[in-house]
């Protein structure tokens, strides 16, 4: 099983090196079983952090319930983020830096304090909080056309690819964050909308579970790390010259330009 593990990390890593997408991997790593695929991630993960990568938080994917029906799961997923990871808003993003990329509009957490155990409740995590911010992830796949399973997207490090993170800052104590909304433009065209409700009924609740998921593993979450909590509404296929913008009420926007 190393072996295939190996192997199905190669392939990822390959496709992302060549820009040349590949088939899916599950059946490299005998079809449908959650701890193989994050055996993938956690190799490929290994292999970065030794080419001297930094990682600098997490992200949270399948937060919705509609997005877990379609992929036939009952839980979330996650992947690493790193530094290298992040974009700003006013520089405008190489489109070939992500393999066949969509764009979401999400809470960004940042902590203050760590969170290591596997205990964790809504306080402690209120507690460990220091800031929200408005954030995009431009998530992108590794594997032809999107043709995933869970097994896929795991491995494929949750389908990550790139983030922004916004400008302003907001405390947890001066946002409803079950009730707020996000709409997204394209071109001053909203393009996806939703609520902080469609994030397992609140981006807090991810963010438990990611906390207390994390903490079985060689990587807990600390202080300083960013959380993306997971998509507010529908993801967006991105084109090159694109430009996005994405209000979340309460705490701000947060845009992204794509380069020709």
């Amino acid at each position: 099983m190393l072996q295939s593990i190996k192997h199905a990390a190669e392939v990822l890593r390959k496709a992302q090196e060549t820009g040349l997408a590949c088939e899916p991997i599950r059946e490299l790593i005998s079809g449908q079983n959650p701890e193989t695929a994050y055996a993938v991630q956690a190799f490929n993960t290994e292999f970065f952090l030794k080419q001297g990568r930094q990682m600098v938080g997490r992200k949270i994917g399948l937060t919705s319930k509609a997005v877990q029906e379609q992929l036939g799961v009952d839980q979330p997923d996650y992947g690493i983020l790193f530094a290298d990871m992040s974009r700003n808003e006013e520089t405008p993003i190489n489109i070939s830096d992500v393999l066949q990329a969509k764009i979401e509009g999400e809470i960004a957490f940042v902590l203050k304090k760590d969170l290591g155990r596997q205990d964790n409740t809504i306080d402690s995590v209120i507690d460990a909080v220091d800031y929200v911010s408005p954030a995009l992830e431009i998530v992108g796949s590794r594997i032809k056309n999107w043709d995933i399973t869970f097994t896929d997207t795991v491995a494929d490090n949750g389908s990550s690819g790139l983030f922004v993170i916004g400008r302003s800052q907001c405390q947890l104590d001066q946002i409803d964050l079950s009730r707020c909304t996000m709409e997204m433009q394209r071109f001053g065209q909203q393009v996806s909308a939703g609520t902080g409700a469609a994030c397992m009924g609140n981006p807090l609740n991810a963010v438990l579970w990611l906390a207390n998921t994390m903490a079985a593993t060689n990587y807990p979450l600390g202080a300083g790390d960013i959380i993306l909590s997971g998509a507010l509404g529908p993801m967006v296929e991105v084109n090159a010259g694109d430009s996005f913008e994405a209000h979340i009420s309460g705490l701000g926007s947060v845009s992204a330009r794509f380069s020709d």
